[in-house]
């Protein structure tokens, strides 16, 4: 995925490069180590120890990153020289705030004779972030006799970009100059080797007793069962806004809620008999709604944290597929940008072709310097066809034509693109090979080096097709035919819908494979096929490319134990031969994946395997801190009493992974929409055996909407309407 989180090198040479890739990610350290804590608002994220602090290690992503570079690598809270002892640490539910308990160890003297005993002094750390600042207040709560404490607090930047933290040598690196010291504040600053200065400035309510470059120290007269507040502001790149004050804090905060309230009020809200699901549902939104950010255009899901907190194009498009009934507005907030940033020209550096859609954006040194080439990168051979695959999914959501008509002009440039430079070589199937000796080996979701393979384990060579792309391309044909008619376009709606007819039958006869049961991964340059068992078989279900007669047998494969190893359905069988459940993408289970799978299911009537998968990742979150999905996991059998193997590297919070559940519960209910009548249809729902009710409330066209109640009873599920607005029909 992305420019990939794999713990290997991401690019091998191909048929278009002559030599390896210069980049690669090395592997250095495990994220499941520490049981880190992230915090985002728009373009800056945060990533800290369950203390609150901050200790930069080798591939360790703590510190706080604004736009691909950290600004504050070191973090270091002490009292009296000592570290406070853990008590606990909290994200709220909604994301918004970080709370750390602390209290102090047993202090002793030189002489060690105990000064002060442990569990006196309680300090809480609140923090949050908003626009390019960290806030924090600490309040320190003395239940001792009175008496005078020393608290530090040290910091430092090493103004890394994000691919250095991720372990990438740099031969040269810009100039740190010396910090400057006012009153009440530290400004750290850094000038890159691309001439750009950047700054992070500290500053503190009240004022330390004293200040340097790298500590703080306050001295605080505490009476006894009384307690004080320190405040900290801490900005990246942007001047300080007069001087510190603890009304900033609160202001922003408020701000925030206000901000986490709206979005709530925005979408469908889903509770469901099962309090322990209802949790992991409000960690979910509470992870999607922390991942958007606003652009210019609207709503735009960032693809994950630590390593992807940035605009993914396919990430983006299949988050807002997974949530489109609860939230069309991120749909439409991701049409409009990435139609904004549309390819218009030949880039061979870039990998960008007129009409292509975005695959990834970056702003730090590195890239805007060329040492890694994801500056603005088109890499990726489906971003364009799930392009036009969500604009006319959101049609059909929304009947909001005014905005497909703005984008139709981007949506025919894709279009164009999938007919000329998308089929390299004619056959009507679309391909990918990299332009540049520097770019993505393989360019589908499943990126990484060694993703691509044949029945013996030899890599395959480009251009290479793959078998999920195919099935996007065809429906974005089919998309394109329903969005041409309803824009009058009844010549162009013909010729689309012709093209998705002759692909349908070219694909089953090139990619289904009787022997193996399912389809093939991909052909490769001399259109052999990649005789694979693999989770991309599922997308074809997903898109609605495979034939009636082939969606019985491609489901048994996928849901047999070689595939389905109890958790979710795995990248790639056991029985293949770079199988191996650590893997990045041969083995593993990512949630995403499996909401797709479980949506094709579920369109070809298979709504009860759709309730397993959904069961499986169900019970994987039980396991899992915050009840959080991450990005994958380990693709081991499950066995009792047992939860899943966790990937080393996996992001987390990462948005396709969080917006699963949401598509899950669709895929079950059988939810789909009639927007012109205007109309909500569940089409033979079935509930996963963890759920006996679901209640939808808001569930709305425009400005109509109902509240429904689905519950079991016996072997089926019955519907109630308990409260209508407007002319919705519920069928």
């Amino acid at each position: 995925m992305q420019e990939s989180n794999a713990i290997s090198k991401i690019s091998l040479p191909d048929d278009k490069a002559s030599g390896p890739a210069i980049f690669f990610i090395p592997a250095n350290a495990s994220l499941q180590e520490r049981r880190l804590l992230t915090l985002k608002h728009d373009d800056t994220f945060a990533v800290f120890d369950p203390n609150g602090d901050a200790i930069a290690s080798p591939g360790s992503p703590e510190g706080i990153f604004h736009r691909d570079t950290r600004y504050l690598s070191h973090l270091y809270l002490t009292v009296e020289g000592a570290r406070p002892m853990l008590l606990s640490s909290t994200l709220r539910d909604d994301n918004v705030t970080l709370t750390c308990d602390l209290t102090n160890p047993d202090l002793r003297g030189q002489d060690r004779s105990l000064l002060l005993e442990h569990d006196s002094i309680h300090i809480r750390r609140t923090r949050f972030l908003r626009g390019s600042s960290c806030f924090e207040r600490l309040t320190i709560k003395n239940f001792d006799q009175p008496r005078r404490i020393r608290l530090d607090m040290d910091f430092g930047s090493d103004f890394a970009d994000l691919f250095e933290v991720r372990g990438t040598k740099r031969k040269k690196r810009g100039e740190t100059h010396d910090p400057m010291i006012e009153d009440g504040r530290v400004i750290l600053s850094y000038t890159g080797l691309d001439k750009r200065t950047r700054t992070t400035t500290l500053s503190f309510d009240p004022a330390p007793q004293s200040l340097s470059g790298t500590r703080a120290r306050f001295l605080l007269d505490l009476p006894r069962k009384q307690n004080c507040s320190l405040f900290l502001e801490i900005r990246c790149n942007e001047k300080p806004a007069g001087k510190p004050s603890r009304r900033r804090f609160f202001i922003a905060l408020r701000d925030n809620l206000r901000s986490s309230r709206s979005a709530s009020i925005r979408r469908t809200s889903v509770t469901t008999s099962n309090d322990i699901f209802n949790e992991a549902l409000r960690r979910t939104l509470a992870d999607l709604s922390m991942l958007v950010t606003m652009t210019p255009e609207g709503p735009y899901p960032y693809a994950g944290i630590p390593w992807f907190s940035t605009v993914f194009g396919r990430d983006a498009i299949i988050t807002a597929m997974e949530v489109l009934w609860l939230d069309p507005e991120i749909a439409r907030g991701v049409l409009g940008h990435l139609a904004a940033n549309q390819a218009t020209t030949v880039d061979a550096e870039a990998d960008a072709e007129p009409g292509k859609i975005l695959h990834e954006v970056r702003h730090g040194e590195m890239a805007e310097l060329g040492e890694v080439p994801f500056r603005r990168y088109y890499g990726s051979i489906d971003s364009t066809p799930l392009f036009v695959m969500l604009a006319g999914a959101y049609l059909r959501r929304t009947d909001d034509l005014a905005t497909i008509r703005q984008l139709w002009p981007h949506v025919e440039a894709a279009l164009a693109w999938i007919g000329d430079y998308g089929d390299r070589d004619g056959d009507g199937f679309v391909e990918y090979g990299r332009m540049s000796s520097e770019g993505l080996v393989n360019q589908g979701w499943k990126d990484s080096q060694d993703s691509v393979f044949h029945a013996d384990g030899a890599l395959a060579k480009g251009p290479i097709a793959l078998v999920e792309v195919q099935a996007y391309v065809y429906r974005a044909w089919k998309a394109a035919g329903e969005m041409a008619r309803r824009l009058g376009k009844a010549g162009p709606a013909e010729d689309y819908e012709r093209k998705a007819g002759l692909l349908r039958d070219r694909f089953d006869s090139a990619f289904f494979d009787e022997d193996l049961g399912t389809y093939v991964l991909a052909l490769d340059g001399k259109k052999r096929p990649c005789r694979v068992r693999s989770s991309n078989a599922g997308h074809a279900l997903f898109a609605g490319i495979a034939k009636e007669e082939r969606a019985e047998t491609v489901m048994r494969t996928l849901m047999s134990s070689a595939s389905f190893c109890g958790w979710g359905v795995r990248t790639i069988a056991s029985t293949e031969a770079r199988y191996n459940p650590m893997s990045y993408h041969n083995g593993s289970v990512w949630p995403h994946d499996n909401a797709m799978i479980a949506s094709g299911f579920a369109r070809y009537g298979f709504r009860h395997e759709a309730a397993r998968i959904a069961e499986g990742l169900f019970a994987a979150s039980d396991y899992i801190d915050l009840r959080r999905l991450p990005e994958l996991f380990c693709g081991f059998p499950r066995q009792r009493s047992r939860g899943p193997t966790f990937y080393p590297v996996a992001c987390s919070p990462q948005a396709w992974a969080a917006a699963a559940p949401i598509s899950l519960i669709q895929s079950c209910i059988g939810l789909g929409f009639d927007a012109e009548l205007p109309g909500v249809i569940f089409d033979k729902p079935a509930l996963p055996d963890f759920l006996d009710e679901i209640m939808l409330k808001r569930l709305s066209i425009g400005s109509d909407s109902v509240d429904v109640c689905l519950r079991r009873s016996g072997q089926d599920v019955t519907m109630q309407v308990l409260k209508r607005e407007g002319r919705l029909q519920v069928s």
